[in-house]
């Protein structure tokens, strides 16, 4: 497992190092000139990877945008506690990920804290240190998911684990829960409404979108 560097540029290095991957060939799936990776490793220019630029390589890698130099990803904070031996308290999230056309981002407070019982969590596969409950908004999910549903989102479970299922993502600075399947191409995916009578994208780069992390189950009230 790689230690965390404060410099984002030996850790940048590192990471490439232990997966392969040459610098030319990481500018060239940013769409950079073959240079701008180790211009940025070994010269330091650019000072600082822009945004866009730093949550591709991330997703590209499979890592957390904080590892280069990006703010620690919120979603899944603050970390879920134990309620004595029993329950684990997991924080519900003052957002909605759209499962219509798309929505901003407009804040992450936590609005309250669902408990969940530890072993029902391990059952799900799921890291206790890395979930989150959002709300869906809209209904391009259905019938698997109805606007209003809440999610539960497991924020260690992202790119570096992709398979096929229901994540939680950003796309063009939008937060959306869309199905995601491994088109034929490498590194390249396909983002699905369910709701036929919405927009899906065939074919797209992984690099082109930013995976929070995966839907591993959903709450829904009953009207």
């Amino acid at each position: 497992m790689t230690d965390i560097d404060d410099d984002p540029r030996r850790m940048l290095d590192r990471l490439l190092t232990e997966k392969g991957v040459d610098y030319a060939q990481l500018s060239a799936r940013i769409g950079r000139n073959p240079a701008y990776i180790q211009q940025y490793i070994k010269r330091g220019s650019p000072r600082r990877l822009g945004e866009q630029d730093r949550a591709r390589i991330a997703a590209y890698l499979g890592v957390s945008e904080a590892l280069l130099g990006g703010p620690a990803l919120r979603v899944a904070a603050p970390t879920p506690r134990a309620r004595g031996r029993d329950l684990v308290l997991v924080p519900k999230l003052a957002i909605g990920a759209s499962a219509g056309p798309g929505a901003s981002v407009d804040g992450e407070a936590v609005e309250g804290e669902v408990a969940f019982d530890p072993r029902w969590l391990r059952d799900l596969g799921a890291d206790p240190r890395a979930l989150s409950i959002i709300r869906v908004e809209g209904d391009s999910m259905a019938p698997t998911l109805g606007d209003g549903d809440d999610i539960l989102v497991d924020g260690g479970d992202a790119a570096a684990r992709l398979r096929d299922g229901i994540y939680v993502l950003r796309m063009d600075d939008v937060l959306m829960v869309k199905r995601i399947a491994r088109a034929p191409g490498p590194g390249r995916v396909s983002v699905i409404s369910d709701n036929p009578h919405y927009r899906s994208w065939d074919d797209l780069p992984l690099s082109a979108i930013r995976l929070v992390g995966r839907v591993i189950w959903t709450g829904r009230r009953v009207r």
